[in-house]
């Protein structure tokens, strides 16, 4: 089985049923409180933790009297607006006491399908991480319509995952693991321990939910797990009431881990690999020979820049000779990358009239 322990990067998506009382709409103080007991746990160990915390339009809907049942989107964005500045304040004031810094983001299913919003997400979030900040994540119900919407935290937690290379997922559900049927209305149902390959058979067993509260049914859990698992991250579904959810897990509560196709580096760098080139950078030899090492490609090792490409686009490198080095997903349009190409990156304010980026490809997105 896995373990926390030892974990390098985890995300762990809280369902609101979990988070927010049934009967009264208010939150569930002090299972929020033990939650936070656990992630202090895993930061003092030296994991980082990212959160994706369902719970907005539920808190929100009780402070505004709204009914229980599903609401029209204006009053959905209503009830979130309502909701969200609640929830980002509990989880601060749930994980302060531990010394811990919270932040709130708020994304959309365009935050990850444009590339260069994907960027400056994964930018943003690593930046947090780095600082030793846990972020919470919700969706932006606010201003996302069905057009630009994940639609369930699920589906979210997943694509966080990939974002920011977490090697674990855990989602903290209203049921202890991944059953081959509905085990409130067949007693024969069974609950796999350990799933390795996500096959058709599989598929066919994943039913519905039935929480009140929870969106997401099993259909949407197994559709993270296919993402997740296929980006290098294993993923765990757990019953999460637990004052300790995470505690319990590591100690053995019944859950479904869902195994890792490698490692999230790797699944990284293929994704990356596998993309049409959009343009191509040439670079002298000083740049190839730091590429090798496993630094950033720098503007000042470029000779020559093709192509039209906008920035968050994947190029080809090659080096002074022609033979092709890789590729990576670049910082700048084709212009801005023209303009710098060759100077040091203190320059880069004074030509283009903005700070941007030191690196013009940066390593972790780039596949040699």
């Amino acid at each position: 089985m896995a373990t926390l322990i030892g974990a390098r990067r985890v995300v762990i998506k809280i369902g609101s049923a979990l988070l927010v009382d049934r009967a009264s709409g208010d939150l569930r103080k002090d299972w929020l409180l033990g939650l936070a007991e656990d992630v202090a746990w895993l930061k003092g160990q030296g994991t980082d933790v990212v959160l994706v915390s369902s719970g907005s339009i539920a808190l929100g809907r009780g402070v505004l009297g709204l009914p229980r049942a599903d609401l029209p989107l204006e009053q959905s964005q209503a009830a979130a607006a309502v909701g969200q500045i609640r929830l980002a304040r509990a989880y601060e004031e749930a994980l302060a006491p531990h010394g811990i810094t919270t932040a709130q983001v708020l994304v959309t299913l365009e935050d990850s399908a444009n590339r260069r919003r994907y960027l400056n997400s994964r930018a943003t979030l690593e930046q947090l991480l780095r600082l030793g900040v846990v972020p919470i994540v919700n969706e932006n119900d606010t201003v996302a319509t069905d057009e630009i919407r994940y639609g369930d935290n699920d589906r979210l937690a997943a694509q966080v995952a990939l974002t920011t290379g977490a090697d674990q997922l855990i989602l903290l559900s209203d049921v202890d693991g991944f059953y081959s049927d509905n085990p409130m209305t067949n007693p024969a149902a069974h609950r796999f321990d350990v799933i390795d390959d996500i096959t058709p058979e599989i598929e066919a067993m994943a039913g519905e939910g039935t929480s009140g509260l929870s969106k997401g049914g099993m259909i949407t859990k197994l559709f993270a797990a296919k993402t997740a698992t296929a980006g290098g991250c294993a993923m765990a579904i757990t019953e999460g009431s637990a004052l300790r959810p995470l505690t319990a897990l590591e100690n053995g509560a019944n859950a479904t881990w869902f195994t890792a196709q490698g490692t999230p580096q790797l699944a990284r760098k293929r994704w990356i690999g596998s993309m049409k080139p959009q343009g191509n950078l040439t670079l002298d030899a000083g740049a190839v020979t730091a590429l090798k090492a496993g630094n950033s490609l720098l503007a000042a090792g470029v000779r020559d820049v093709s192509g039209r490409f906008h920035r968050g686009d994947p190029v080809s490198i090659t080096g002074p000779d022609g033979h092709k080095l890789g590729q990576g997903l670049v910082a700048y349009a084709a212009d801005e990358a023209t303009a710098i190409k060759g100077r040091h990156s203190r320059d880069i304010e004074a030509i283009l009239g903005y700070p941007g980026r030191t690196a013009l490809i940066h390593r972790d997105d780039m596949a040699l």
